[in-house]
């Protein structure tokens, strides 16, 4: 890797569902059996895999365009149910920790920016024991979620580095 002085980029904003933990098929899955749950269509996995990384109520307006803001909650409550269920078992990528790991050792902040809760962030990062590996991280509920780019400018703020030494990871094109 190139010295620190050498290089683009000094901060490095993950995704975390579908870029760091292997993840998509859990969160499809649990947005299209929900959607059952409540009564509606079943969104095809093409859309139901399109919304991961929005915050919840993009993603529930998406998936059930349909559906009465009103009726939210109760589609939220049957995704979160089913996707806690199988939560404990969704793995890191391979080699996910062995890059965060040679990064950080490079002298690379590191910061996650997710369509997840503050609570399922934290969980997910205790889960996998990468609890103390980010320098700074933000979630959909702290502020405007993605594709907005309030969390990055927050996290970039945060750790006082400018955009054009901040490069975003992601999967999507919401990232």
């Amino acid at each position: 890797m190139r010295s620190a002085a050498d290089r683009r980029y000094r901060l490095l904003v993950f995704d975390w569902d579908g870029t760091l933990a292997d993840s998509t098929e859990v969160i499809a899955e649990a947005l299209r059996g929900a959607c059952a749950d409540v009564g509606l269509p079943v969104p095809d996995l093409a859309s139901a895999r399109y919304v991961i990384g929005l915050g919840l109520r993009d993603a529930l307006a998406h998936v059930a365009p349909a559906l009465p803001p009103e009726r939210y909650p109760e589609l939220s409550d049957r995704y979160r149910r089913r996707f806690l269920a199988r939560d404990p078992d969704i793995p890191l990528f391979a080699a996910a920790r062995e890059l965060l790991d040679e990064l950080a050792d490079a002298g690379y902040l590191l910061a996650v920016a997710t369509g997840k809760t503050r609570i399922g962030l934290d969980r997910a990062l205790a889960t996998c024991g990468l609890a103390g590996r980010f320098h700074a991280t933000r979630c959909a509920d702290e502020g405007r979620p993605k594709p907005h780019p309030e969390m990055l400018l927050h996290l970039m703020d945060a750790l006082g580095v400018g955009p054009q030494a901040t490069l975003m990871i992601g999967d999507t094109t919401h990232d």
